[in-house]
């Protein structure tokens, strides 16, 4: 490609567009359904235990299955896995809400996170194909800051939706949007695969390190309600590790048909995007759920109100993204990735100082600073780890890189959880929850500055004329 002065056409800024409908519908259904909650328990009959499990269901499936889906994008075409996953979403989102029980609903949403899963690496792999290389980071900052605006835009347009309409047209919108982006991506992206004779799918992989994730989250999940020293909890630990310690025997086993190839799990500069994003996950997921819960039960609001009360937060994450994509072309992976972590440390430092007394006002200023941490780290460090390898492994970096951010979220929300359980209020439980997650984002920060190196070190090998032609889109 010639240097930085390609530019971008017609039909690639189309494409561009479908993949950030993929991701926004994807993202939406994160945050949307948990104003609705309330209006499922009622209308289903179900309790707030059971209904709670329609949002965690969905995520689950799809933390569980991301990596599997990356794979197999790779593998066997994105376009043709973002087709297949948009439609499994599609489908069971109309599904989902024609739901007549809560048991069906879950279930509905657990398939909707199978297409989730599909979607997202194959989408990022897409993406990071239409673009040229000297605009990857531009890539990171449309799929991170899509993201953020999908998840900040859920309460308020669920909220909306269940006020005005029902709960169930949170999963109806989901239709006409993703059938707009299936109809640009069939037209206007090429298929992209990995060029390797190597074709066989590590299935029993796949089954394991599904099955020891999702004991993993399942008790990261309920351990906070049972108790983690419980009979249940210890086994489903036991059984995660179990089964994650065969799951590093098999993969050294299967060679280049591994689910993870070895030469993914050499990469220092992919492990320590890796582990830097398991350490900083746990605050972004900390925020999305005690800011709300400082605002509902302390300062009084409203479901829609606290969703609309994380705006300077998610916001601020939305606009930064995208204009992390240019600081990480003009100043490479180490800077961006280091100065989002520091600020994210910096934010959250500063909201741990919230009590009883705390106005909404008093935490506007680190809600901001914690969306520009957010917006700079999340989508530049997504770039630092894909680029780190070859673009065959686009869409299986993302889906790990993605994978790493839900199971360090969980671990985070579970340490973040048992620390508010035992303090004498909500508010001094809060405040020290959050003074750990700043610890950890500079613990994250120093990993990021000691082994992220600027965009040029970590970028991948020249693509050949014929393979970056199958990753740009039409005219």
């Amino acid at each position: 490609m010639s240097g930085g002065s390609e530019k971008i056409d017609r039909g690639t800024w189309l494409a561009l567009v479908a993949m950030g409908l993929g991701v926004f519908v994807i993202a939406n259904d994160f945050t949307a359904l948990s104003v609705a909650v309330p209006q499922i328990e009622q209308d289903l009959h179900t309790s707030l235990t059971s209904a709670q499990w329609v949002i965690n269901g969905y995520a689950l499936v799809f933390g569980v299955l991301i990596v599997p889906g990356g794979r197999l994008a790779d593998l066997y075409g994105r376009k043709r896995l973002f087709m297949i996953g948009a439609a499994i979403f599609a489908v069971f989102s109309l599904v989902s809400g024609l739901m007549p029980t809560v048991e069906l609903l879950i279930a509905g949403r657990a398939l909707m996170g199978v297409g989730g899963a599909l979607m997202w690496p194959a989408i990022l792999g897409m993406t990071y194909g239409l673009l040229p290389e000297e605009k990857a980071g531009l890539a990171g900052g449309l799929i991170l800051g899509v993201a953020g605006l999908g998840n900040a835009v859920g309460p308020l347009l669920g909220g909306f939706l269940t006020d005005e309409f029902s709960w169930r047209w949170v999963f109806f919108i989901n239709l006409p949007v993703t059938a707009f982006a299936m109809i640009v991506t069939q037209r206007q992206v090429r298929e992209s695969r990995a060029e390797t004779a190597e074709r066989r799918i590590d299935y029993r992989g796949i089954a394991v390190l599904a099955l020891g994730l999702l004991a993993v989250l399942v008790a990261l999940d309920e351990g906070p309600d049972v108790g983690f020293g419980s009979t249940a909890i210890v086994v489903l630990f036991a059984a995660a590790a179990l089964l994650l310690g065969s799951f590093v025997v098999i993969e050294r086993r299967q060679g280049a048909a591994a689910l993870v190839p070895s030469d993914v799990l050499r990469n220092p500069v992919f492990a320590a995007a890796c582990a830097s994003v398991l350490l900083m996950s746990a605050i972004f997921f900390s925020a999305l759920l005690y800011l709300p819960q400082f605002f509902e039960k302390v300062l009084g609001y409203s479901a829609v109100d606290a969703g609309a009360g994380l705006l300077p937060m998610m916001g601020v994450f939305a606009v930064t993204s995208f204009v992390a994509g240019s600081l990480y072309n003009h100043l490479g992976g180490r800077v961006v990735v280091a100065s989002g972590a520091i600020t994210l440390a910096v934010g959250m430092l500063v909201l741990s100082f919230l009590d009883a007394d705390s106005t909404y006002i008093s935490l506007v200023p680190g809600m901001v600073i914690l969306g520009v941490g957010i917006g700079l780290f999340y989508s530049s460090i997504t770039t630092v780890g894909v680029t780190a390898l070859d673009p065959s492994r686009s869409s299986l970096a993302g889906g790990i890189i993605y994978m790493c951010q839900i199971a360090g979220g969980a671990v985070g929300l579970g340490l973040n959880t048992a620390i508010v359980a035992s303090q004498a209020t909500l508010s001094e439980g809060i405040s020290t929850a959050f003074r750990v997650d700043a610890a950890l984002a500079v613990i994250g920060f120093f990993v990021a500055l000691r082994y992220v190196r600027g965009a040029s070190i970590a970028a991948p090998p020249p693509l050949t004329a014929s393979h970056r032609h199958r990753h740009r889109a039409h005219a």
